[in-house]
């Protein structure tokens, strides 16, 4: 049976979640390793293991070991080297942070998925020294007290925020436990929660008990009963449906906007996002017709026929709004509650994002790109008629930041910082209180999204969830491009889960990034997930186990980009097709291709997924490889 979150508690204020004890070990050689578990999504774990160097010397060098009970297994770990031998883990050094100077410390983070039962880690080690040092656990056998009775601070249709008074106890409270319906749902270190992932209109009973060091539970606390709303009943229910559309689809996939009409697309999406804009050197969004740097022509100039229109009016020389601008209005007055976003970035142009971020470009950054796509005003380029002030007012609802990525590696000479995590948070907050300022004007409302990693180790170098979700309107997570040909394995390029089987050391899943931002704070009905409208490739590739998990010698070849390739063709591709319900893909092998890629059944398994974590909605990239197969199908799974 596929395995999904049941119920997932996000921390308010303090950001240390607990799904079993929190222990300090204090080891011969001088080090600490605490041990900090995160919150519990049904089939994995995410934790921390805090390294302190507790002694008057500096340590070089250090080797953590500990033990995973029977059907763990760590999915992901970064900030360190680890190898397995059995359910025994041995973490190292990198080469950057092997010293711990006197009173130093550092941290590990990880993902540990599991089935059945979960539980922490064991038999913890720091440099062959036991971690187990003063006061034993199985020394201390007073229970704590039970903790106050849970307060209900706040709710949705999904989702109900609690707080209660701590325990205490004659050692230290370590965490609590939180049932709902007599049934454990996860734990916390904090004594705020929200539950997510719950049923509209339905009535709960919650119990809290408190969790010390050594294992001992308090009694429980006295039950509250909490209500979730009821369903919205809005267009698309609570769920945001969101397509990428491409400005340069128009050219060789031939995908107008009017396509959007035509397969059904415009019809099943809450929101459309215009990818990309750019952002130039000086940190400003501009317009350009330049190959490689902007298409204004597509954009905003070039005039379409009666038959390529959405309204089925050819445009005329002189009109001062053309282009796919000129079609997205016309769109939306056929669809008056579509919302339409102009993502900002992307792969290719997300150079400078980091120049546009620092603190003394990142208000005037804003203001451009405001003025450029909100307030519609249009600079006149190349002696074309369509320009002006305000010409495309009204056409955009908001602004997708797609910076790939802060912090970390993205495209080839991309600017990276080390400061690009904070200077993330503070563009976000600069985006939001422009878009706020000018609404107060106009009485429109502005949303704000983004595109964020799958990458563990992308989003700690460049995210501060928390601080940044509280200005976003909802953010996509990636879920897909996990894997590609420019690894020589193949693997399902979109999974939702890690199957055991799976090789990769990176465990990368669908799963595992939405645990990670969960994990980190963020709500979960502010969480997208993204799936694809198109296929990784791999060339030759063996036939054992069907192609999959099997060394390639190459990318396969693609109609526009070898290792690459749109769903509308390969849905039609002749082959033996194959499907892995653990991880929720499906994969094309044929003379020695493998393919992998998303259809109709494993976007209808990824809404149930949607659904059943209380998350946001879903995201397609991108709506030109579609045929509207799998739109729809997103839209039917988000009904």
């Amino acid at each position: 049976m596929r395995r999904l979150i049941r119920a997932l508690l996000i921390i308010g204020t303090v950001l240390v979640t607990a799904l079993g004890l929190t222990t300090t070990a204090h080891a011969q050689t001088g080090l600490t390793a605490e041990f900090r578990p995160g919150p519990d999504w049904g089939t994995g774990y995410a934790a921390d293991y805090v390294i302190t160097n507790d002694s008057a010397a500096t340590v070089s060098g250090w080797t953590l070991a500990f033990t995973l009970p029977d059907g763990h297994r760590v999915s992901a770990l970064w900030n360190a080297s680890y190898t397995v031998s059995g359910q025994r883990v041995t973490v190292t050094n990198t080469s950057w942070n092997g010293d711990i100077a006197p009173g130093g410390s550092l941290t590990i983070g990880f993902n540990v998925a599991y089935s059945g039962t979960n539980s922490p880690p064991v038999d913890c080690r720091i440099n062959d020294g036991d971690c187990t040092g003063g006061q034993g656990p199985g020394d201390d056998t007073e229970p704590p007290s039970a903790p106050g009775t849970p307060t209900v601070t706040g709710t949705t249709a999904r989702t109900v925020s609690l707080q209660w008074t701590a325990a205490t106890d004659n050692v230290g409270v370590t965490g609590y436990q939180v049932h709902v319906n007599g049934q454990a749902a996860t734990e916390t270190s904090g004594t705020t929660a929200t539950l997510t992932g719950l049923t509209p209109d339905t009535s709960y009973q919650v119990t809290v008990r408190a969790v010390d060091a050594a294992g001992n539970l308090s009694p429980f606390s006295a039950a509250a009963t909490a209500r979730t709303g009821p369903d919205s009943g809005e267009p698309g229910g609570e769920y945001r449906k969101v397509g990428y559309f491409t400005q340069w689809g128009i050219y060789g996939r031939n995908y107008l906007v009017k396509d959007m009409v035509i397969t059904g697309a415009a019809a099943d999406l809450t929101h459309i996002n215009y990818a990309f804009g750019n952002v130039n050197q000086q940190g400003r969004c501009f317009m350009a017709n330049q190959t490689g740097v902007g298409d204004a022509w597509a954009d905003y100039q070039r005039r379409f026929t009666a038959a390529e229109s959405v309204d089925g009016v050819g445009d005329v020389y002189n009109q001062p709004l053309a282009g796919n601008f000129n079609q997205l209005k016309e769109l939306k007055e056929l669809y008056p509650d579509l919302k339409i976003m102009m993502s900002l970035g992307g792969w290719t142009w997300s150079k400078y994002f980091s120049d546009a971020a620092l603190p003394q470009n990142r208000q005037a950054f804003v203001a451009s790109c405001i003025d450029l796509f909100i307030k519609g005003n249009l600079p006149c380029i190349g002696g074309e008629p369509q320009c002006g002030t305000g010409v495309a007012a009204g056409v955009f609802d908001g602004i997708d930041l797609d910076w790939e990525w802060p912090g970390s590696e993205g495209n080839t000479g991309n600017v990276i910082r080390p400061e690009d995590k904070q200077n993330f948070t503070a563009l976000v907050q600069e985006f939001r209180t422009q878009l706020d300022a000018l609404s107060r004007q106009t009485g429109d409302t502005y949303e704000l999204s983004a595109f964020l990693p799958a990458d563990p180790a992308k989003i700690d170098a460049g995210i501060e969830v928390a601080e940044v979700m509280a200005d976003f309107d909802f953010v996509t997570v990636q879920g897909y491009d996990l894997y590609g040909a420019w690894g020589n394995t193949t693997n399902h390029q979109a999974q939702i889960y890690s199957p055991p089987d799976d090789p990769s050391p990176t465990g990368w899943s669908g799963d595992q990034a939405i645990g990670t931002y969960l994990a980190q704070g963020a709500p979960a009905d502010k969480l997208v997930l993204g799936v694809p409208a198109y296929g990784r490739g791999w060339a030759g590739v063996p036939s054992t186990n069907n192609g999959l998990y099997q060394t390639a010698t190459g990318p396969a070849p693609g109609t526009w980009e070898n290792g690459i390739e749109d769903y509308d063709v390969l849905k039609n591709r002749p082959g033996t097709r194959y499907t892995d319900a653990e991880a929720m893909a499906v994969w094309l092998y044929v003379n020695g291709q493998f393919w992998s890629y998303d259809d109709e059944a494993t976007i209808l398994q990824k809404m149930d997924y949607v659904k059943a974590n209380g998350l946001g909605g879903a995201m397609i990239w991108s709506l030109d490889g579609d045929d509207g197969t799998l739109t729809g199908a997103m839209a039917t799974g988000l009904a």
